[in-house]
This record gives C-alpha cells, structure tokens and sequence, in this order.
C-alpha cells in the first residue's frame, strides 16, 4: 500500500480488525519512509458496477460518491456515524446482489431516499431536494405537502 502522505510503495500493517458491522476490515498501517500513521478499508466487493446517468453516459459505480451525498444529507444531524455507515453498506450490498450489472441513477436514488426516509426525515428531505434539483421554496413546500399526505408516493417525487 502507498503512503498517502510522501508516496512511498512500502507500508507496514500494525493492526487489523473487522467493523462492527463485519462488513470490511480496518487496517492501521504505518509508513518506515516518513513515520506516518493512516487507516485504510478492505470491503468485499461482488460485481463491478456500472451506472446509466440520464444523459445515456455509463460509468463505474463509486461508493464514495454515494457515501459523500448521504454524509451530506446526515450533516449536523444527532446520528450516530456507524448506522449511517452500515445505510450505505446496505444500499451497496442491495444493489451488487440485484442480479443487475447496469443500475440507473433514478434506481440509486430512490434507494438512497427510501433508506434516509426511514433513517431521518430531515436528512431525506435534504438528498430530495438534491436529488430533485429542488429550485425555489415552492419545490420545498409541496414536496413536504405530499410527504404529509402520501408519504410512501413521495420517493418517485415529482410525479415520474
């Protein structure tokens, strides 16, 4: 493994233990070059990914990149980080076990909703109105109206 912080190719493992959640291990690892100290992740990976956007384009599913909107939805809520952690583990797993090589972008999000909505009402309303491209406080007010209403129609918001 390369040092993150002087690129040196030779890092030792000191320690590794398995999260909680038994979903990756947790490796502590230290470089001889420069003394640095840093952790790296191992996670089981099933299939390789690919991800239709709308636009037609195909890319690699990234699992940071679906960790980071969901980290940002969470941000400044009283959430405990490792449940927030074992939401994306699960999504991921959900979606590598589909039987499916190819995911849409509408199916990741939808997913990601339906965890959050069950997770925190405040974190799901944030990834929707990402999600939807929300423009002004009008998008805001009626999609809390239809929550309120049909809160199981809400995740396909708007009306698709």
């Amino acid at each position: 493994m390369r040092c993150p912080f002087c690129s040196h190719n030779d890092t030792s493992v000191k320690d590794s233990r398995t999260t909680d959640d038994q979903a990756c291990i947790r490796r502590r690892r230290f470089c001889g070059e420069c003394g640095s100290r840093f952790t790296t992740f191992e996670r089981i990976q099933l299939r390789d990914l690919v991800v239709a956007k709308k636009n037609g384009i195909r890319v690699p599913f990234d699992r940071d990149k679906l960790a980071q909107s969901i980290t940002s939805a969470v941000h400044k809520r009283n959430l405990d980080p490792e449940r927030v952690e074992k939401l994306i583990s699960s999504l991921v797993r959900q979606l590598e076990t589909s039987g499916d090589q190819e995911v849409s972008t509408k199916l990741i999000g939808e997913m990601a909703m339906q965890a959050l909505f069950h997770l925190d009402s405040v974190a799901y309303v944030r990834f929707a109105s990402v999600y939807h491209d929300f423009t002004d406080v009008s998008d805001f007010i009626e999609f809390i109206q239809r929550l309120k209403t049909e809160p199981s129609a809400s995740f396909g918001f708007p009306a698709d």
